[in-house]
């Protein structure tokens, strides 16, 4: 015990740790993301010419500004933020317009690269806007119910214009082409972390218990239910079944998210597979693809030739473990899709499967980082808003790589960053921005949530 009068000494307050911003490890990683995008240039012109391209110095200062630009918009505005996510949408950005140069040498007449160049400025522009003017990503959960107003609006749009290729996708004015599906995934993605957010609780421990899984009231899950059908219906008019199981998966998966409940995700799957079976049956423009998928060397066997999807197998298989190299490959003879859907056949067959794995790696990094973000935030907005914007980036990398690979019938989507793409390329810019801000807003309140001390008296 102590006697009376004694004074007891305070602890000296522990200082306050602080974070490493590592914005000098994301400038490097830049560095090395623009030199390999440019060696990737020159070796195009190398296998093709065998000479540098005239362009590669005007190709690499261009993708050198972009890079530094981004890069200096989040050391002023979001100093906290991870460091990963930036060098590896550069470098997927970089390799993707490598990709489509090297398939215009093949194709004189429809030269895609100067194009998609011009979306990946305005990209890395609306990146720089996001970053610079969003300086607290709750401001988003406001405009909840505008985002799936404007979402829905931006699906029915293409339905007023004619078909591409068999489906309602696109608005063509003028010789101008846009895509809304890519921009009302961002939209509905903040509307369900929104509605999600605000009634967690009440999905997860109100409503009926069936079998595993406790279904919430009408009330509470009604709204959202209808806002999902109502976009997938639109999306199966629109023949856009890639966008609408894009949909479908974000919906499961930030459900799940919300409530807790691992009976969301075996409805969603059990749902999933009734979906594709009734469509795939009675929809004749997807029953072909399903045929093609089960069958992808009838067309060869009856005296037709390779289908794209017989032609992409062999464009893998000539790539073999270390590929063709760039500029050296074949897969241009898949036809009018190879610079989309079929992007990534060019880059297993010419990178091998060693490039194919670094390329899966580098999404699967991009992911990653965006959820353990979410997995930071305290708000549960953020949180949901995290996981849903990873969740698309890898639910399109998983459609279109099992697609073109075999894996699943295939459907048309864009590979983020690589396929030629204005919107896609434009609204995956924009996801990025928005990990980065929810990246800043984890590490920097984590930072500032540390303790100080405490004084004994």
């Amino acid at each position: 015990m102590l006697s009376p009068g004694t004074t007891v000494q305070a602890d000296p307050p522990a200082p306050v740790v602080r974070l490493p911003r590592r914005r000098g490890i994301e400038f490097t990683l830049l560095v090395v993301a623009v030199l390999l995008s440019v060696y990737g240039y020159c070796a195009v012109g190398l296998a093709r010419t065998g000479s540098v391209p005239p362009g590669a110095a005007g190709y690499g200062a261009g993708l050198g500004v972009l890079a530094l630009l981004a890069h200096l918009a989040v050391r002023l505005r979001a100093p906290c933020a991870d460091p990963l996510l930036l060098p590896i949408a550069v470098l997927l950005n970089g390799l993707g317009l490598v990709l489509i140069y090297r398939l215009d040498l093949e194709t004189p007449g429809d030269r895609a690269a100067p194009t998609q160049l011009v979306w990946s400025t305005l990209g890395v522009g609306l990146f720089i806007a996001v970053v610079v003017l969003l300086r607290d990503h709750r401001v988003l959960q406001r405009y909840t119910y505008v985002s799936v107003v404007t979402a829905l609006a931006l699906l029915v749009l293409p339905i007023f214009f004619p078909s591409v290729n068999g489906a309602r996708i696109w608005i063509r004015i003028a010789g101008f082409s846009i895509q809304p599906g890519e921009f009302a995934k961002v939209m509905l993605a903040l509307f369900f972390a929104g509605y999600l957010a605000a009634n967690r609780n009440a999905l997860a421990y109100t409503g009926r218990r069936v079998w595993l899984l406790q279904l919430p009231t009408g009330r509470v899950l009604g709204p959202i239910l209808a806002v999902w059908l109502l976009s997938v219906g639109v999306l199966v008019l629109e023949r856009d079944l890639g966008t609408s199981l894009l949909f479908f998966g974000l919906f499961v998966i930030l459900l799940y998210v919300a409530t807790g409940r691992t009976g969301w995700i075996a409805v969603g799957l059990l749902l999933a597979a009734c979906g594709a079976f009734a469509v795939g049956w009675l929809e004749p423009h997807v029953h072909s693809r399903v045929e093609d998928w089960l069958h992808p060397f009838a067309s060869i066997e009856a005296g037709r030739g390779p289908n794209q999807l017989a032609q992409s197998l062999f464009a893998f298989a000539a790539g073999g473990f270390l590929g063709t190299g760039l500029g050296a490959g074949h897969s241009v003879l898949i036809g009018f899709a190879v610079k989309s859907d079929f992007i990534l056949a060019t880059a297993g067959e010419e990178l091998g499967l060693a490039g194919l794995s670094a390329i899966f790696i580098l999404y699967g990094l991009l992911v990653e980082r965006g959820i353990r973000a979410g997995l930071v935030l305290r708000d549960p907005f953020g949180r949901l808003l995290a996981v849903g914007l990873s969740s698309i980036l890898a639910l399109q990398v998983f459609v279109i790589a099992g697609g073109v690979t075999g894996l699943i019938p295939l459907t048309g989507m864009a590979m983020p960053f690589l396929a030629q793409g204005g919107s896609s390329v434009v609204t995956n810019w924009i996801i990025v921005a928005l990990l980065m801000r929810l990246s800043d807003s984890a590490r920097g309140r984590s930072e500032e949530e540390q303790p100080t001390g405490e004084v004994a008296s």
